[in-house]
């Protein structure tokens, strides 16, 4: 279960996977569970749990449209959080305060069974619900 874990947004997504690649085994004894240096997405476990993804800011821009691409308001992290249930998680954000960012929807493209939805924090940082 991957209660909360970073994920990078990056520009530069091949260099940027093969820092990481080449150095959390050994730092951290990290494991590559997902993606590669062609991107869009790669991530790394210790124990079965999420410690570090990278995504292509691109990519998860059109997904997110407030990221607007490489040109955004600066987002360079967000924050991952697996939960049971996508929608409830949602809207247990809203009713406390929230930002919508990106509603509750199914994402075949990242997963054959993945949903997620994207929430802003009163600071405006980005979180991001998923299930799967």
């Amino acid at each position: 279960m991957d209660a909360l874990h970073p994920r990078l947004l990056v520009t530069r997504f091949g260099e940027t996977f093969r820092f990481y690649d080449a150095l959390l085994p050994g730092l951290l004894g990290a494991q590559r569970t997902r993606g590669g240096a062609d991107g869009p997405y790669a991530s790394w476990d210790v124990a079965g749990q999420g410690v570090l993804a990278l995504f292509d800011r691109t990519a998860m821009a059109a997904t997110v449209p407030s990221l607007g691409g490489t040109a955004g308001p600066g987002d360079r992290t967000v924050l991952v959080s697996r939960v049971p249930d996508v929608d409830t998680a949602y809207a247990a954000c809203l009713a406390r305060g929230a930002t919508p960012a990106a509603p509750p929807a199914d994402r075949p493209e990242w997963g054959p069974s993945l949903r997620s939805a994207h929430v802003r924090d009163p600071e405006g940082n980005l979180w991001e619900l998923q299930s799967y």
